[in-house]
């Protein structure tokens, strides 16, 4: 059986991830050999197969590591005893910080996701689906409640907020003026006044 961590202590599943994280960005996904993943994790390609069945495999646990991480805070916002506004608010600046702080995890899934076989594509969708109902289901909260306005079908709402975060990893820079929390608060609050009766 493989050894489970490095001389350093890191688990050679987060290694191997942290590894073809690195290179599925530089390189894209089709790019990148199971050989580079391997070496530049320090591995044998019988470790890499021990914990991920396939380099598919690696490509759905890049994205899913994010979606789990928002899905647990979402439920923690959704189920708050907060007003219906504050928990939309920080549930829409929470998802944009995430996405922020795993941005080349975005950034490969938007661009690879097509590589996925058809099985891990519809596991992605669904996994994607429930996070994107949860956060439609607080939508519809507000506007039944009177809170927000019922112009806009919740549906779009949503479409139009994850339009927004889907796009980051296209035009963010951690150089830039504006810090992830920055740009949070911005997109959270247009969402806000898009929201308002």
């Amino acid at each position: 059986m493989p050894r489970t961590t490095d001389t350093d202590g890191t688990p050679v599943p987060q290694r191997l991830l942290a590894a073809a994280t690195r290179l599925f960005a530089e390189q894209g996904y089709d790019r990148t050999s199971v050989q580079e993943i391997v070496e530049a994790a320090g591995v044998t390609k019988g470790a890499l197969y021990h914990y991920f069945g396939s380099k598919d495999d690696l490509l759905h646990e890049v994205y899913a590591r994010v979606l789990r991480v928002q899905q647990e805070r979402l439920d923690a916002f959704a189920d708050a005893d907060e007003p219906v506004e504050k928990r939309v608010r920080d549930a829409a600046a929470d998802v944009v910080v995430t996405t922020i702080e795993n941005l080349d995890d975005a950034m490969i899934f938007f661009r690879s996701m097509h590589h996925l076989s058809p099985e891990k594509n519809k596991q992605v969708r669904a996994e994607r689906r429930r996070y994107h109902e949860r956060f439609r289901a607080l939508i519809e909260e507000g506007q039944q409640a009177g809170v927000f306005s019922r112009a806009t079908p919740a549906d779009l709402v949503v479409d139009y907020h994850f339009g927004s975060v889907h796009h980051l990893s296209t035009w963010y820079r951690p150089d830039g003026p504006m810090s992830p929390q920055e740009v949070a608060d911005h997109l959270a609050d247009l969402l806000l006044r898009a929201l308002r009766p």
